[in-house]
């Protein structure tokens, strides 16, 4: 099913918040020459604001409340993911709990096979 106004509301709403939490700093940082995946911790506030904003996106599109093909046209999910993933498998063997950022990389994996 194609996506929907609502769909197209929400997406607005959450390129604001990605602003109002530095989702563009953090984008900028995570793609830096500099950038060492297999390094970062879930502590680089780049890193955890990255995670935050897909894991909301994730949830979102797992529970049917916007349409995955407009999130897979507007974000570059897997390569985000890419970058980030290091530190969240950390985090989750940290804590033992597999849980942790899942819906993320559930849909960074979607894209990859779209």
């Amino acid at each position: 099913m194609p996506a929907t106004h609502e769909d197209a509301v929400l997406m607005v709403e959450l390129a604001k918040w990605g602003a109002m939490i530095g989702l563009g700093e953090a984008s900028q940082a995570i793609f830096a020459d500099d950038f060492d995946p297999d390094a970062a911790d879930v502590s680089n506030p780049s890193v955890h604001t990255m995670l935050v904003h897909g894991e909301t996106i994730g949830t979102l599109v797992k529970n049917g409340l916007i349409d995955r093909e407009l999130i897979y046209d507007w974000l570059w999910v897997e390569g985000t993911w890419a970058r980030v993933a290091p530190a969240a498998k950390r985090l989750r063997e940290q804590a033992g709990e597999p849980r942790l950022y899942e819906n993320y990389e559930a849909l960074a994996a979607g894209q990859s096979q779209s």
